[in-house]
């Protein structure tokens, strides 16, 4: 679930006046996998790095729970701690996104449209060819593992760039570029054995994405402009630590779509590598950033509402945002899943007197029962301008994870429900062998909880997912008989916060 803390916004709701076709404007926008938490190294050097390079919006991966703490210290007023960005603008997951993208506001009633992605690392298509899979085997898997995770973007991003919006997707790919490994490349740095179509590369350019890297510097071989792995110190006592023998790529990238120009790109990481032209030192992450300067037209911000957090405390302010059509006796409305908003609201406020399009409410939730609700934006006379679903959870909740039996035969499928869970985008299972510590011990499967819950049960936000052999990571399946736990860890981290113990049998 996204949470968008959007500090600088004054509560309460505004009128604007009708805008005019926007002209292009430049924005800058950064790609950064910070490595665990930024806080291996140093991660004040995280700070500087972000403001060496000056971007306006970054995708971030890995941040574990220290986004809030990198606007913070950035003097950023805009996070999302679902999305994984950070802002210089304000940011709006609208109605309608489902967690694929938010808008950023680079201008009054303008936006633009972002993804971020962490696509799966493991199995790593490049230690493939190293290891001497052949090529038929090695593009099997990538469509096997990466293609599926990248579904909703090609599904719903292209539509966003046809209707004139400029679409960015930014994130840790962990895959290369078909543009990288051609028969020009082969044999240019070690492990690049032959040519490859990526597929998920190749299917972000068959659907209208550019990679702005590569715009600005088209010669793979001349100016390769690799992120993994970077040249950071040594981390005593960590597993993590790359090596010679770890294949070095491209595989952190900046696409756009729609009306947005690469005027630049710039890989951003440790001094004295040919790459780099933006530094820092030490560097503080295995990977190498990337900075992308576009000239933009931004498009007119759509009729929306959003929340500034999908998962809320009771007792916990909830604000809602919108953007509407300004007809005097609008109203926003909070109602129970499926219930009518105007009839059976548990809250409601009006938007203002006529030419109010924009603004902030703000709701408290402490009367509010654990559920499912939507914040609606309704016209004068009571029809649904946009909607977008958030759960309640009560006061002091505890996250739970249960599955559907305790007790597998060896192949069978395991479903997991968890139950007052954060719900970040990017939360995620692993099953281990039982006893085990994330911190210290390899996960066998795993899989990404998908940022949201998918409902209620006995009145608790939850969310269920089934780990089989389609729709799991790592080893292969099944899993051999044994004692296991699955156990549900935050924000692409190995911070387990509930666990569940089950036996595989024969």
């Amino acid at each position: 679930m996204a949470v968008v803390f959007c500090l600088a916004l004054t509560l309460g709701f505004t009128a604007r006046p009708a805008g005019q076709p926007a002209d292009a404007v430049p924005l800058k926008v950064m790609e950064f996998n910070i490595e665990y938490g930024g806080t291996l190294v140093d991660f004040g050097k995280v700070v500087a790095a972000i403001q060496a390079a000056d971007p306006d919006v970054v995708g971030i991966e890995e941040a574990d729970r220290n986004l809030p703490r990198l606007a913070r210290e950035l003097g950023w007023p805009y996070w999302d701690t679902g999305m994984q960005l950070i802002s210089k603008y304000p940011i709006l997951e609208p109605s309608g996104s489902d967690g694929v993208y938010a808008f950023i506001q680079v201008a009054p009633d303008r936006v633009v449209a972002i993804s971020n992605v962490h696509l799966p690392s493991d199995p790593y298509g490049p230690y493939w060819v190293r290891d001497g899979k052949p090529l038929d085997k090695v593009l099997a898997m990538e469509r096997r593992v990466r293609l599926p995770a990248l579904e909703k973007q090609l599904e719903v991003l292209p539509g966003l760039a046809d209707d004139g919006i400029p679409v960015f997707v930014t994130g840790d790919f962990n895959t290369p570029s078909h543009l990288d490994w051609t028969d020009a490349a082969v044999g240019t740095r070690p492990y690049l054995e032959y040519a490859v179509e990526w597929p998920v590369s190749k299917a972000l350019a068959d659907a209208g994405f550019r990679d702005s890297y590569r715009e600005a510097h088209p010669d793979p071989v001349a100016i390769p402009g690799l992120t993994w792995w970077a040249g950071r110190p040594k981390v005593a006592a960590f597993a993590g630590n790359p090596t010679q023998k770890d294949p070095q790529d491209r595989i952190d990238f900046i696409y756009a779509s729609g009306p947005a120009d690469t005027i630049a790109s710039e890989v951003v990481g440790e001094r004295v590598h040919p790459d780099v032209s933006i530094s820092v030192a030490p560097w503080p992450s295995d990977h190498r950033a990337v900075m992308s300067t576009f000239d933009v037209t931004p498009a007119t911000m759509p009729v929306l509402v959003a929340v500034d957090r999908r998962l809320v405390t009771a007792g916990t302010d909830l604000h809602v945002t919108i953007h509407g059509p300004g007809e005097a006796g609008e109203t926003i409305a909070l109602a129970p899943a499926g219930a009518d908003p105007v009839t059976d609201a548990a809250a409601s406020q009006p938007t203002g007197p006529a030419g109010t399009t924009n603004g902030v409410a703000t709701f408290a939730t402490d009367t509010l029962p654990a559920g499912e609700y939507e914040a609606a934006l309704l016209s004068p006379a009571g029809a649904t301008l946009a909607q977008i679903p958030f759960w309640v959870r009560a006061k002091g909740s505890k996250t739970e994870l249960t599955t559907d039996t305790r007790n597998y035969s060896v192949g069978e499928s395991i479903d997991v429900t968890w139950r007052n869970a954060p719900a970040n985008r990017w939360d995620w299972l692993g099953v281990y062998r039982d006893p085990a510590n994330p911190a210290k011990d390899s996960y066998l499967i795993w899989q990404y909880t998908g940022g949201a819950s998918s409902g209620t049960l006995h009145g608790q936000p939850a969310g269920t997912i089934t780990l089989d052999g389609d729709s799991t990571y790592g080893k292969p399946w099944p899993l051999p008989p044994g004692k296991y736990e699955v156990i549900y860890l935050v924000s692409d981290t190995y911070k387990g916060i509930a666990r569940a113990h089950f036996t595989v049998q024969r």
